[in-house]
């Protein structure tokens, strides 16, 4: 999967923005002081960013800048839910670009991901130069409807693996199960319930089993800021009106993108893509005949290279 990437690179500055309490932000800058910025934004939410995030970008012409989000990866507090939305992510973004004083930045984003970036673009279209967008999850309750309840249509070993973590009495309404679950302060109960999550979203992800993203999907404190924060999210609609994010589409109807999806995307199917390329005459659509949800595997990969070297010309 990384042959397609740029060698690994350590980042030149880092430090936390400190937002709404009890939030603290933590960013990260590397590749080329002066080059093109451009902002790499995770999913979830609440999976926070990786070394390996920073190697899409070519790191002598872009000044490559990764943030976790509220909650997840070295952020802190790790998995809170409280101040914790959609318009307040945006709010971080916009502060963080203010704080590292960028002009301008292209927005690069997967899954949720790509519906921060969306969002972010339609709040502040003056400060976007493109998107790359990978996985298209456009916050609509049939796509949570979807996960919660359709992707077992293709996963039912996963599903039933999925349903069996909770007791048989609760497995009626699972989202509000694993939420109070999630919740608890006991790890005994929290953190059980956030790996039988993780290990089900991560099964669904790749065309082919991916031993190595199950496991890490269900390790430790990143695992429950996942889950956690998913649920959070899922539960209050992802903080969005309905058809929010294609609604506005016209407001950044102007600005150049790339979506990147694969064909047997099964966390988010290739259907939202459609509908966000019909409602963005700038972007080109790839389909990528052999993936599914997860950016390493090898097709993603190097497509979403492929579109930060196009974006040059942007």
């Amino acid at each position: 999967m990384h042959r397609a990437l740029f060698p690994a690179i350590d980042p030149h500055a880092s430090g936390f923005l400190t937002v709404d309490w009890p939030h603290s932000v933590h960013w990260e800058e590397s590749g080329n002081p002066h080059g093109l910025p451009i902002l790499f934004l995770h999913g979830g939410p609440g999976a926070g960013t990786s070394p390996m995030h920073r190697r899409f970008f070519d790191p002598a012409y872009y000044r490559i800048i990764l943030t976790d989000q509220r909650g997840a990866g070295r952020s802190t507090p790790l998995a809170e839910t409280s101040s914790n939305t959609t318009e307040a992510l945006v709010r971080d973004l916009e502060a963080l670009r203010e704080a590292r004083g960028i002009e301008r930045w292209v927005l690069f984003g997967g899954s949720w991901g790509s519906s921060l970036a969306l969002a972010y673009a339609q709040a502040h279209p003056n400060r976007v130069i493109g998107l790359i967008l990978r996985g298209i999850f456009l916050c609509e309750a049939s796509e949570v409807d979807w996960f919660m309840n359709g992707m077992k249509h293709f996963f039912p070993e996963a599903y039933s693996r999925f349903l069996a973590a909770l007791p048989e009495a609760e497995r009626a309404e699972p989202l509000e199960s694993y939420w109070r679950r999630l919740i608890d302060r006991d790890p005994l109960v929290h953190m059980p319930a956030a790996r039988a999550w993780g290990r089900y979203e991560a099964e669904c992800s790749t065309l082919r089993p991916n031993l190595d993203m199950v496991q890490a999907f269900c390790e430790g404190p990143s695992a429950l800021a996942l889950a956690r924060l998913e649920v959070h999210y899922f539960r209050n609609r992802l903080f969005l009106e309905e058809g929010q994010l294609l609604r506005d589409m016209p407001k950044i109807a102007h600005l150049p993108g790339v979506i990147v999806q694969g064909r047997y995307d099964v966390i988010c199917p290739p259907i939202s893509a459609c509908k966000l390329a019909d409602a963005w005459p700038k972007a080109e659509l790839q389909i990528i005949p052999d993936a599914g949800h997860s950016a390493t595997e090898a097709g993603i990969t190097a497509a979403l290279v492929a579109a930060a070297h196009a974006a040059k010309g942007w």
